[in-house]
């Protein structure tokens, strides 16, 4: 390391998921020296399909992935009620799509797929830039640096350490405290199957009855057609699993449109589904701290109704690295500078998102009787939902791709 970990120029990012690969792919090419600590032996991305944005599109483009053939599956998001009633669709924005150069709004990919071809850009352009088997037991900062102390293993010294490891992150415990984490009191049930012929590839569909959300969107698999489709239920911390969970996902589905067990009898249940409880945390208004600061679940975790929080975290990572415009790390001023940018364009957005994420679950979720029956009344018969959403989701989104005028091509 001693040849390629110049100081001012030493970037050390705890954790190889999505925020993290991005940052250390942007950092490298804005000329920095990028090490990923990871706790494993490689970087194991977990979850099934997603939703990724204009945004994130842009974003991978401009790191060298042909984001046009084969990639991800084009998809028109659109609401419903359980009997298949349409609610709200999410029209584009003709404006970004001229600037973006990108077609449509949403995008679906299995989260694998696009973390592989982010390992492939990081290994072509830095080889050996991943390091595995290092769990951070905590960091200490110095005049000369942060100090990273891992279990086992030699200790190493950066100039920025930047905390990308998940919801339950060692760097933003030690950096801001406990994270106080709390069940948003939801689970949901992540599948994908290989591709349904006679289903439309071409919308996506969020079905929802009194308390259950059930939802399918196309996506692609290593270039492959298939469909993303889940479940999102009420649970709670100390709800048990259930034992046989097909016949679980099964029973919900039966008040959805029959489409949704097409998926159910397409997909590989001992190898396809992906439970998760749903964990957030109280909003944070500083991600940077000294010589550290943070990207994705490490300060923001989401629950599944943002749909975008890898997303959220790609866009960190590659925000974080501009906001230095490859100046001196070892600058304390140019620390603070390069926090406050990334700071002011990331922080409310991102935690608008999270909080508008947890309103729509209580929403669908947990609203008692009568309430949810007058609920699901003004959904089918007024425009509020479509109201809603276009102005706490399409509106915020819209935002953060003007941010990236960079990026765009018209």
């Amino acid at each position: 390391m001693e040849k390629t970990w110049r100081r001012g120029r030493r970037v050390a990012i705890v954790g190889g998921g999505p925020g993290g690969i991005s940052a250390a792919i942007a950092f490298n090419a804005a000329g920095y020296d990028v090490k990923v600590f990871e706790r494993s032996a490689k970087p194991r991305p977990l979850g099934g399909a997603v939703m990724i944005s204009t945004p994130v599109m842009e974003i991978l483009r401009s790191y060298g992935i042909d984001i046009v053939h084969n990639f991800a599956s084009q998809t028109v998001t659109n609401f419903a009620n359980h009997k298949g009633r349409p609610r709200v669709s999410l029209p584009f924005v003709k404006e970004l799509e001229l600037a973006s150069g990108i077609p449509g709004w949403h995008y679906g990919i299995l989260r694998s797929t696009a973390c592989d071809k982010m390992m492939e850009v990081l290994n072509a352009k830095a080889p050996d830039t991943i390091v595995g088997n290092h769990a951070l037991e905590s960091y200490e900062e110095t005049e000369s640096g942060v100090t990273l102390h891992f279990t086992n293993v030699e200790s190493v010294e950066a100039d920025l350490l930047v905390g990308a490891d998940g919801i339950r992150s060692a760097v933003s415990k030690q950096a801001f405290g406990e994270p106080d984490l709390f069940h948003v009191g939801l689970r949901v049930w992540l599948a994908w199957c290989e591709d349904v012929p006679g289903v439309d590839r071409d919308n996506g569909w969020i079905h929802h009855s009194r308390n259950v959300q059930a939802s399918y969107f196309p996506m692609k698999h290593e270039g492959k057609p298939g469909f993303e489709w889940w479940i999102v239920e009420r649970s709670g911390p100390n709800a048990p699993q259930p034992t046989d969970v097909e016949a679980h996902m099964r029973n919900l589905l039966r008040e959805f449109p029959p489409v949704m067990r097409q998926f159910a009898d397409r997909t590989d249940f001992s190898m396809n589904i992906f439970p998760w409880e749903i964990y957030n945390r109280s909003s944070l208004q500083e991600w940077c701290k000294g010589r550290v600061a943070c990207v994705g679940d490490a300060v923001h975790p989401v629950s599944p109704y943002a749909a975008y929080g890898m997303g959220m975290a790609i866009e960190d990572g590659y925000v974080l690295a501009r906001s230095f415009h490859g100046k001196d790390l070892s600058d304390p001023q140019v620390r603070q500078a390069a926090y406050a940018e990334y700071q002011a364009e990331r922080v409310d957005y991102c935690n608008h998102n999270v909080e508008f994420a947890r309103k729509l679950g209580y929403a669908f979720h947990r609203l008692p009787r009568p309430l949810s029956t007058l609920r699901d009344f003004a959904f089918d018969h007024t425009g509020i939902l479509q109201k809603f959403v276009e102005k706490d989701y399409r509106a915020t989104v819209s935002r953060i791709l003007r941010a990236l005028p960079e990026l765009h091509v018209g």
